[in-house]
């Protein structure tokens, strides 16, 4: 039972699964709101602007049925008319245009944002399948095809009827005007009808995307198997991330080790700890870790600065308490300035006497740590 349910589609789609979806160009879509977009701005554009267009190409139509003779046997005029002719026809129309381009693009980015994706573009043999195609019409998808576009067809023949019953005295009286003015009432009884009948696909597209939402995500469920193996993914190989944080600590290692020849001082344990300082009065406002180890690495550290000629104070509280409370490139903390100080004072002491060829200082032999700071002797 347990392998069954790994296998089941139970769990949500993870942000990777709705990232590849989309790189795919899978997004979710509805036509019917679409189609609902498109047809309500083409019907409410013509309202709105019916008047200004249709006074547009009333002058359109003037002005191709006006050419004079001389222009009807010159090429040149005929062509030089003719686009005129569009370009009035052009400007007539591009409230219409760009209003339906506006609705039809208001559609896929309400439900899925802005997506581009070549995947999308190219070539799948498989939506050429005669079997593929059968399976999908026979499909529950295609069974809510069919049943919307029943619905669809009966709710607006039904807003249809409606509007034509109950305008049908207005309709028969328009016999008994004028052309001008029966041709604005005709047109004007249109529009009207057309909102009624386009807004009956509101309904339509507030089932529609709910519908449309709820079969995207579930198109996208994973199993928990699925699940499982994109964290390991995404999380890497415990092995290989064990291996590059082994690589980074030895690099790490490798860069202080370089280091320590630039050191003024190494405190050590003797043999447990060992910390290098550096002390710069024009760039440091105080002295600084440049390395630090226990074990194997304090030993690396003592035998680097001897080979350097670096000198190396015994001062086991001072080293354990250097070790513990800084971190490499770090400065001292405040409450072992004393400390440090004497140790930096014998050390520059040191080289002066080296450089005058006089006694070396003795080294200092108690190195005063305060209470709480030195964590003890390793064990």
């Amino acid at each position: 039972m347990a392998e069954e349910s790994d296998l089941e589609k139970t769990e949500p789609a993870s942000d990777r699964r709705l990232e590849q979806a989309r790189e795919e160009g899978n997004v979710p879509s509805s036509r019917e709101l679409g189609s609902f977009l498109v047809l309500i701005t083409g019907v409410s554009t013509l309202w709105a602007m019916g008047g200004w267009m249709s006074q547009r190409m009333r002058h359109l139509a003037e002005t191709g049925l006006s050419l004079d003779r001389s222009q009807a046997l010159d090429p040149q005029a005929m062509l030089d008319a003719l686009g005129s002719l569009f370009t009035m026809g052009l400007v007539a129309l591009l409230p219409l245009c760009v209003a339906q381009v506006l609705a039809s693009l208001a559609g896929p980015l309400a439900l899925g944002g802005f997506n581009f994706s070549t995947k999308a573009l190219g070539f799948n043999a498989s939506r050429l399948n005669p079997l593929s195609g059968i399976t999908r019409i026979l499909s529950w998808n295609g069974l809510a095809e069919l049943v919307k576009a029943v619905l669809k067809s009966l709710l607006i023949g039904g807003v249809g009827a409606w509007v034509i019953w109950s305008r049908a005295g207005e309709a028969v009286a328009l016999g008994g005007m004028g052309l001008e003015s029966g041709l604005a009432g005709f047109v004007n009884l249109v529009l009207r009808a057309s909102i009624l009948m386009v807004s009956g696909l509101a309904l339509i597209a507030l089932i529609d995307v709910p519908f449309q939402l709820w079969q995207y995500y579930s198109r996208l469920r994973m199993t928990k198997e699925e699940v499982r193996q994109e964290n390991k993914e995404q999380e890497g190989d415990p092995q290989i991330k064990g291996r590059i944080r082994q690589k980074q600590r030895e690099m790490a290692r490798r860069r202080m080790m370089q280091e320590v020849p630039k050191a003024d001082v190494v405190v050590t344990n003797p043999t447990h700890y060992a910390v290098a300082l550096k002390y710069d009065d024009t760039s440091m406002r105080a002295p600084r870790v440049i390395a630090k180890g226990t074990d194997i690495v304090a030993g690396q550290i003592r035998e680097i600065a001897r080979s350097n000629g670096i000198p190396l104070l015994e001062a086991p509280p001072l080293a354990r308490a250097l070790w513990r409370h800084t971190d490499i490139d770090q400065e001292v903390p405040a409450a072992l300035y004393t400390a440090v100080a004497e140790v930096l004072a014998w050390v520059f002491s040191l080289r002066q006497a080296h450089a005058q060829g006089v006694v070396p200082p003795r080294e200092p032999e108690h190195v005063l740590v305060p209470p709480g700071l030195d964590p003890g002797p390793a064990v």
